[in-house]
């Protein structure tokens, strides 16, 4: 260093967040743009940008940007040519790396440049990062300020279930939760995610549990004051005597008043109103009844020529019918909105209606009776949601004759199917009696719902029970009934011992529940023996609980195997 050059002192500068920040800032955009039109490339944008954080040197040109992960020719190409038009507008002499110079760059070295911030006595401002707050009408809006405004009310959980967050935020969202739109597989609940990783929504246990973080409430609560400040504004506008609203007439104020002794019982137009879903209702005359047939019905398995078969007699009566995905039952039918959506809107809306049919051909009722699949389709059947499961046995006689079931155990399976779990039996003789069965069902379930008027309902806002009056019929939605049978979900500790206990030789659906009933967990079962004073009350325990609609008890035989496999300790003998 010559004597001549001044020699700079003081602390060494901070090494820049990226030093690549024009790279930084378009695959930012890039991900910003594919977000908002929900393309599944926003994720490999944001794979990009991570790898570019991570790399400490600055980068001519978008070729060398290659030696990164995640960065292909795609990527490379859309930087390469933003550079050149950022060449275009700034000049040839200017770099990537130039507005934020690496450490030692000769900006750094002119002394001129530092002696000017000195005398001008500012430094550099920082950019502050902006709070986070979702444009009002928007997903997130909706999600944030429905949670916030629960949590403010008496009696709150502290949480949303999904069903029950979605039909509360709809009224806040313009575009629908539930279903897409035109051109597009994605939903405004897609949103979710961003507030999930944005650390403002927490999701927890299964089903999903949906609540606030404290930066989320914080959030919330800013958009809550926003909210509540637009709506004084407006009540103050109408509070105004000036301002006359033309559209009201004086009829219209008499009519909305109603007699102080009006009693509370239950009308078409109050159950309408409270039954009404987030996406309306399906009149009467505008949805067509669909036969829905499972794919596993049509092709694959055993059987091939008969499911041939039964498409060809379907087509052959003239049903109309669709084949997609069951996660329970062979066949059921769906109240399907006729007019197509209107540009923009959301698609067709489908409603089950409360019929399931479940196939078994002899052959197969032998084989499910032996795997022990035969109770367990016939209790995810009674939890399904819908109230009508139908049982069609095709073939008897001499067709099950040469199982490895004698006949009279099949024929006392089918009965008990029919009286002991009240499911409708319907005995056929081969497939084209089932086709034609299935044919009829559709055109009396077409007529039977032709004058009503459908409603969705959740299972996970109100339950099970359903109070309809004609000509109101509440049903579940496709979606939901579908995604509440799925076979291999996650289950709770309920679910699992209800599944444990009928492995049990004897126990069947009805009386595995009645030991629910008394018992919710084994945790709850175990406690109960160990509290018992003595081995022949613990063996006791349980017989006198009563099952099914005779409510005849469990008994001592019963009682005395769940005792012995869950009090023996090792290996049973």
């Amino acid at each position: 260093m010559s004597a001549s050059e001044p020699v700079l002192m003081g602390r060494k500068r901070c090494l820049p967040a990226c030093p690549n920040p024009l790279f930084l800032k378009w695959l930012t955009e890039l991900r910003d743009q594919a977000r908002e039109k929900g393309l599944k490339i926003q994720y490999t944008y944001q794979k990009a940008i991570s790898s570019l954080n991570k790399y400490p040197l600055p980068l001519r040109d978008a070729r060398e940007a290659k030696i990164l992960q995640n960065f292909g020719d795609g990527i490379c190409k859309l930087l390469d040519s933003k550079l050149q038009q950022h060449y275009r507008e700034c000049g040839y002499d200017t770099a990537p790396q130039r507005e934020a110079p690496p450490p030692g760059g000769a900006e750094d070295k002119n002394p001129h440049s530092k002696r000017k911030d000195e005398k001008t006595g500012k430094g550099i401002p920082k950019k502050r990062k902006r709070d986070y707050a979702p444009q009002k009408g928007s997903a997130g809006y909706a999600v944030l300020l429905t949670l916030y405004q629960d949590s403010q009310m008496a009696g709150s959980k502290g949480f949303m279930y999904k069903m029950e967050l979605q039909a509360r935020a709809q009224h806040l969202c313009e575009k629908s939760f539930t279903t897409p739109e035109v051109g597009s597989k994605y939903t405004a609940w897609s949103s979710v995610a961003t507030l999930v990783r944005r650390n403002l929504l927490i999701k927890t246990h299964s089903p999903a549990r949906y609540s606030l973080t404290d930066e989320g409430v914080a959030v919330a609560r800013r958009l809550d004051s926003t909210e509540r400040g637009s709506e004084v504004l407006s009540e103050e506008e109408e509070a105004d005597p000036r301002v006359v609203d033309l559209t009201v007439s004086d009829e219209d104020d008499q009519g909305e008043e109603e007699p102080e002794n009006s009693t509370a019982t239950p009308s078409h137009e109050s159950l309408a109103g409270r039954l009404e879903p987030c996406e309306g209702r399906l009149l009467a005359g505008t949805f067509d009844i669909i036969l829905c047939v499972d794919v596993i019905e049509t092709t694959g398995g055993s059987g091939g020529h008969c499911k041939q078969e039964l498409v060809r007699e379907l087509k052959k009566n003239r049903v109309q019918f669709d084949v997609r995905k069951l996660n329970v039952g062979d066949f059921l039918w769906v109240a399907r909105e006729k007019s197509a959506p209107a540009s923009g809107g959301t698609r067709t809306r489908e409603l089950v209606l409360d019929y399931v049919v479940e196939r078994k051909r002899m052959d197969d009722l032998c084989g499910s009776i032996i795997d022990g699949r035969f109770r367990e389709q016939k209790f995810r059947l009674k939890r399904c949601g819908l109230r009508r499961p139908i049982y069609l046995v095709e073939g008897h006689g001499k067709m099950a004759s040469h199982l490895s079931l004698p006949e009279s155990t099949l024929r006392q399976a089918v009965v008990g199917t029919q009286v002991v779990d009240g499911f409708f039996v319907k005995r056929v003789q081969d497939v084209r009696e089932s086709a034609a069965y299935l044919a009829n069902m559709t055109k009396q379930l077409a007529k039977m719902y032709q004058n009503c008027t459908l409603a969705r309902h959740s299972r996970e806002l109100d339950g099970d029970r359903r109070d309809d009056v004609e000509p109101f019929r509440t049903l579940l939605s496709f979606a939901e009934f579908n995604e509440g049978a799925v076979k291999n979900k996650s289950q709770t500790a309920r679910e699992a011992f209800a599944r444990q206990l009928m492995q049990v030789s004897g126990l069947s659906g009805d009386k595995a529940a009645a030991v629910l009933q008394r018992f919710n967990t084994p945790r709850s079962l175990l406690t109960a023996y160990d509290e018992c004073p003595n081995q022949a009350a613990k063996e006791k325990l349980l017989s006198g609980i009563q099952c099914g609609r005779l409510q005849r008890k469990l008994g001592p035989a019963l009682s005395l195997t769940l005792c012995q496999l869950y009090c023996t300790k090792g290996a049973l003998s």
